[in-house]
């Protein structure tokens, strides 16, 4: 069974800063792509970061120089550092790998 559990949202102020984790377990994580993205209620769900399995990433233009993606093969584990943080980046985060999806967990950026 193939589980995406990710962590690490909040209630954070403009300016700040957040790190999200998404945990993998059920694929062969070192083999695969990861992804985050983010979803507003109401709007489409968007790519904000993604990495290769060799580490290669690219980010949204909203967020380069802001977020930065790694993975830890040794822990299965994804992260997403968010850095300058603005209201606009207020959203339910979300971990992908290959066709499966996390839950999400929410990011709120007040001004």
């Amino acid at each position: 069974q193939v589980q995406l559990v990710e962590s690490g949202g909040g209630l954070v102020q403009a300016g700040g800063s957040l790190r999200l984790s998404c945990a993998v377990s059920g694929i062969t994580f070192s083999r695969n792509s990861m992804a985050w993205y983010r979803q507003v209620q109401g709007k489409q769900r968007e790519l904000v970061a993604a990495i290769t399995s060799g580490g290669s990433t690219n980010y949204a233009d909203s967020v380069e120089g802001r977020f930065t993606i790694s993975r830890d093969s040794a822990k299965n584990t994804v992260y997403l550092q968010m850095n300058s943080l603005k209201p606009e980046d207020t959203a339910v985060y979300y971990c992908k790998a290959w066709i499966y999806w996390g839950k999400g967990t929410l990011v709120t950026v007040s001004s």
